[in-house]
């Protein structure tokens, strides 16, 4: 598949969201295909980088939240658990296919405290959720990351935005929180099905990623889709 932008060639939010809706799927940092990642198609200048004073800038990062709230791109850790972009194209499949591999949370499931706390509060910023599941103990924060991770890669959580720490200043720094949600609350319960079975959203997908990865090979296109 041709898109309109050479990689290497992307230097704003909005060209970025021009391609993501090209190409349909775009991790945002390396996905374990050359090439295949929004890190990789931005320009250099994009990038990360770290001044001499230890101060730091990366455009690519900023963006992530004006991508996600302007763009209506679904952003979460849908790739062999990596993050990334999904376009609404391209969503009801992928969430089609992936809850078909997994069951709904068990009943008295930490899974399913985090989806009825989410389903109650209407969104949250990790920590937040993380303190209101209970996982306030020493060494809880990594543990609880995983069953984020896993709901995301079930297409039951996404992230809704970034919340950034202010200053004195009121501007904001740092690294930013992911404000979690579920797709039915942000984007519609309607968004998250498709006339199609799960077998046959994923055929279409898997063929779909063929086109714009020519010459990957199909057991890596599948690792990162399982």
């Amino acid at each position: 598949m041709s898109t309109g932008f050479v990689k290497g060639e992307i230097y704003s939010a909005a060209q970025l969201m021009e391609y993501i809706a090209e190409v349909g799927f775009l991790p945002l940092l390396e996905s374990g295909i050359p090439g295949f990642s929004a890190e990789a198609v931005v320009d250099a200048d994009c990038r990360y980088v770290v001044f001499d004073d230890g101060g730091w800038d990366w455009p690519l990062w900023k963006w992530k939240g004006s991508i996600i709230t302007d763009g209506g791109f679904v952003y979460g850790k849908f790739f062999d658990g990596k993050a990334g972009f999904i376009s609404p194209a391209w969503w009801p499949d992928f969430c089609n296919y992936r809850r078909s591999q997994s069951t709904l949370p068990e009943e008295g499931s930490i899974e399913e405290t985090i989806l009825l706390t989410l389903q109650e509060q209407g969104s949250m910023i990790t920590r937040e959720l993380r303190a209101a599941c209970g996982f306030t103990g020493p060494k809880m924060r990594s543990k609880f990351d995983h069953y984020i991770t896993r709901l995301q890669m079930d297409c039951r959580i996404v992230t809704e935005d970034f919340v950034y720490p202010r200053d004195k200043h009121n501007r904001e720094y740092g690294w930013g929180w992911s404000l979690l949600t579920t797709p039915e609350r942000l984007y519609g319960a309607s968004s998250c099905t498709c006339g199609r079975s799960p077998e046959e959203s994923y055929e279409r997908i898997v063929r779909h990623w063929q086109a714009i990865l020519p010459g990957v090979p199909l057991k890596k296109i599948q690792k990162v889709l399982r």
